[in-house]
């Protein structure tokens, strides 16, 4: 508070001129009229010794010529006592200028001048030197921001938006040009501003939300207050502890299935023994033979299902090599065989990843998208699937695009366990999602925004691979 009203009693001093005033005679001028009248008295005493001596006209002339010495004298005091105040006052308006490279001359010691000239020139080395370590601290300060993979925004008190580095601009969608200088509302940002520190925030419109925390500092730039806001993205943190969650609910769930399965197989085929024993017969035998079939199926299923989730837990690391993008999308949509695949070919690329898990992941979104092309919610039209990829910059977006009914609750595709399908585990697109996330990449779906029905699933992937 004490700062604040020192600076605001500093805004309300009035400046006064240092220009010349109108009650006053400039320097030069009271310098000349000292001078003159200091070499009055001399012109009146010449004029009296000479006045009965010579004659007038040699007189006139005399004092003529003293006047014309004199005023040469004058004017050289005058020059050499202004010249280095002017060069000094010349010095002082290029350091209020911020250009530091000029100095004053005749700087020397036990001289009324030089020791003010020398005391001049240190202030302009001293401002000079600040001002390159000022200059060179900010460059440090900007170029560390700009590196920084953290969102970084900074807001004056109208809320309008001063500072904007590459990682926001990636992260909220918006490019510095066109977004410095507008208001927090005109970006729709004005939540960041609302966040107290260490609150956990949500971009939407995205299935794998990304979930960063504000962190709020106050810093003031030419005296007036800002607001800095620094995103820290937890969204990986948070995926990994639910990743965990997920491994220590499915080995106790897997342990104890297990521990229940085991019986009721051994029970089943020890009953299915006796039936063949033929100790019972007729429709007695038929029911007791279809209940055995429906406890060895679903003890069947059951495992299978447990089996699918553990791979979950068994992903191991990817392997890295080249692997051609072209060749790679033309055997998964071979494989496919319930419905023809079409490849839309784009820019040949080659990636650094693991062939193998890509292939898994791929094949997990294509059939996921033939099994919405033959939904029967989109009845009516000829099923089509369709993949093809992009290089953006220095990842590749791979699509697959189907016909089908589209999405109905993206909110909870990448939650295991869930599924729409009545014969579905829930496995497919978690697989996809950690297998994009270990090569540092991503998978996302949303209905198609290009005027067709369906989804549009894209699997994104850095070019040079998780460690490049």
């Amino acid at each position: 508070m004490a700062s604040e009203q020192r600076t605001a009693e500093a805004r309300s001093l009035t400046r006064v001129s240092l220009g010349r005033s109108r009650r006053r005679l400039s320097f030069e001028r009271r310098l000349r009229l000292w001078l003159w009248l200091m070499g009055s008295p001399i012109f009146f005493l010449g004029w009296l010794v000479l006045a009965h001596r010579v004659d007038s006209m040699v007189l006139v002339l005399l004092l003529l010529v003293f006047v014309a010495g004199w005023a040469l004298v004058v004017s050289v005091i005058v020059e050499q006592i202004t010249k280095p105040l002017q060069t000094l006052a010349n010095v002082v308006a290029a350091l209020r200028e911020d250009d530091y490279s000029f100095r004053a001359r005749g700087a020397r010691r036990n001289d009324a001048l030089g020791d003010l000239a020398i005391e001049v020139n240190s202030l302009a080395s001293m401002l000079q030197s600040q001002r390159a370590g000022a200059l060179e601290a900010m460059a440090l300060v900007e170029r560390v921001i700009n590196a920084m993979q953290s969102p970084v925004l900074a807001f004056d008190p109208e809320h309008a938006l001063k500072l904007l580095n590459p990682a926001a601009e990636r992260a909220l969608a918006i490019r510095s040009n066109e977004a410095l200088g507008q208001s927090a509302i005109q970006l729709g940002l004005e939540h960041l501003l609302h966040a107290q520190d260490d609150d956990l925030l949500s971009l939407e419109g995205k299935q794998q939300t990304a979930r960063w925390v504000v962190k709020r500092a106050a810093f003031r730039l030419r005296g007036v207050p800002h607001t800095l806001l620094v995103l820290a993205d937890v969204s990986a943190a948070l995926r990994e502890e639910e990743r965990q969650a997920w491994e220590r609910l499915i080995r106790v769930l897997g342990h104890e299935i297990n521990n229940s399965l085991t019986p009721i197989k051994s029970i089943a085929a020890s009953l299915r023994f006796r039936l063949g024993a033929g100790r019972l017969g007729g429709e007695d035998r038929e029911d007791f033979a279809s209940g055995l079939e429906v406890i060895e199926n679903r003890a069947e299923s059951l495992n299978r299902f447990l089996q699918a989730y553990r791979q979950l837990m068994r992903l191991p690391a990817p392997k890295l090599a080249p692997v051609k993008l072209e060749e790679l999308i033309d055997r998964v949509a071979r494989l496919e065989t319930r419905l023809p695949v079409t490849v839309r070919r784009g820019v040949s690329a080659t990636l650094i990843a693991d062939d193998d898990q890509l292939q898994q992941a791929l094949i997990n979104l294509v059939r996921n998208a033939v099994d919405a092309a033959l939904g029967p919610d989109s009845a009516g039209h000829s099923p089509e699937v369709t993949m093809t990829w992009e290089i953006p910059e220095n990842d590749a977006v791979i699509a697959v695009l189907d016909n089908g009914a589209g999405l109905s609750n993206p909110s909870n595709l990448f939650v295991p366990f869930y599924t729409t399908k009545p014969s579905g585990t829930g496995i497919g697109l978690v697989l996809a999602q950690q297998i994009a996330q270990a090569h540092r990449g991503s998978v996302q779906l949303a209905n198609r925004a290009d005027g067709h029905a369906g989804c549009r699933a894209e699997l994104r992937l850095p070019l040079r691979g998780p460690s490049m």
